[in-house]
């Protein structure tokens, strides 16, 4: 692609698409040349206040609009295989908010799509491209704190959260797993890979949600992850990786943070902070940069954000269902493959 801007494409409207669309436009390289919801009013409203040229009432027209180069998809994630799937089928590139998909099936059949159609196609996983947690990946490959022994990471709001609310509706892919777990097991795999072993328990709603989740990733070299997500009470939202030399310590947001620790045996800690020149802890420029710079490169995904990583984080959090006893409607027994 030649180095003008990329021409973005909006899908919904809700919060993460406005905090999105607000980085783009900050961005000189980026241009949001088109906004659809299911609702036109909502459109024509999103794109009064982001500047946007054509509006859709429906996500068909987005997806024929041969002037956008990629569709963010920001649609509630039950609904992110339909999304994803109509724009990859009209030969849109498209980066699809996480969870990626409800389940394995549905992702794989989003990527088998991209390599059918030869587009591109990435998970919002804003986390893998922040560029501290880029060097705090970098650490431990480079063998900082040994070899890796624990990895602990924790999400949980404290709600409490009606039963109306999207969190608890299975009809939404409601539970904390989806929505907040998928941030701990992906930063467990950043680290580690795919988990050979999961082990999990939870407590359900009345509906038949998680509302909280606790579980163990094993790995064969005897690494250990433990991971908890809640949407009961507000947890530290902290995570650490030990080695067999060391360990890292990240704050509180840790899927985006502003700085962490690094304790190696026999030395002073080191602090090492983010940048101000990447912007607040809050932005998701880093992977609307990446996304543009694949495009660009003629990549159909990204090294940050690989679409083999998000298949094995899904085959995780299936994973972690099948034990807890989540299923969402319309998925068959055999939806939870692993």
């Amino acid at each position: 692609m030649a180095e003008r801007s990329v021409r973005w494409g909006i899908l919904a409207t809700g919060g993460i698409a406005a905090a999105f669309a607000a980085d783009l436009v900050d961005l000189p390289d980026a241009e949001i040349v088109a906004v659809a919801s299911r609702r036109r009013e909502s459109a024509e409203a999103f794109a009064e206040r982001f500047g946007v040229p054509r509006a859709y009432g429906d996500w068909e027209s987005l997806a024929a609009d041969e002037d956008v180069d990629v569709v963010y998809v920001a649609t509630p994630h039950v609904a992110h295989r339909a999304a994803a799937g109509l724009c990859l089928e009209a030969g849109r590139n498209v980066l699809c908010e996480k969870p990626f998909t409800l389940n394995l099936r549905e992702a794989e059949e989003l990527v088998a799509l991209a390599r059918e159609r030869d587009r591109f196609l990435m998970e919002a996983m804003w986390m893998y491209c922040n560029p501290l947690v880029r060097r705090l990946k970098a650490l431990v490959s480079d063998g900082a704190v040994g070899e890796v022994r624990s990895v602990h990471a924790d999400f949980g709001l404290a709600g409490p959260f009606p039963a109306a609310h999207r969190l608890r509706d299975p009809a939404l892919g409601g539970g904390a797993l989806l929505d907040l777990g998928v941030y701990p097991v992906s930063f467990a795999q950043l680290l580690l890979g795919e988990p050979d072993g999961v082990a999990a328990s939870a407590v359900l709603s009345p509906e038949g949600v998680d509302l909280q989740t606790g579980a163990v990733l094993s790995w064969e070299s005897g690494a250990l992850a433990s991971v908890h997500c809640s949407i009961v009470g507000g947890t530290a939202v902290t995570a650490s990786v030990t080695g067999t030399r060391g360990r890292i310590d990240v704050p509180a947001g840790f899927f985006h943070p502003d700085r962490f620790v690094l304790h190696r045996d026999g030395r002073d800690p080191e602090e090492f902070t983010a940048d101000p020149a990447d912007g607040p802890r809050t932005s998701l420029r880093h992977e609307a940069l990446e996304v543009m710079r694949a495009l660009r490169a003629g990549e159909k995904e990204s090294a940050l954000v690989p679409l083999e990583g998000t298949l094995a984080v899904m085959r995780t959090l299936d994973a972690v269902r099948e034990r807890i006893g989540v299923r969402y409607p319309g998925e068959d027994a055999a939806a939870l493959t692993r």
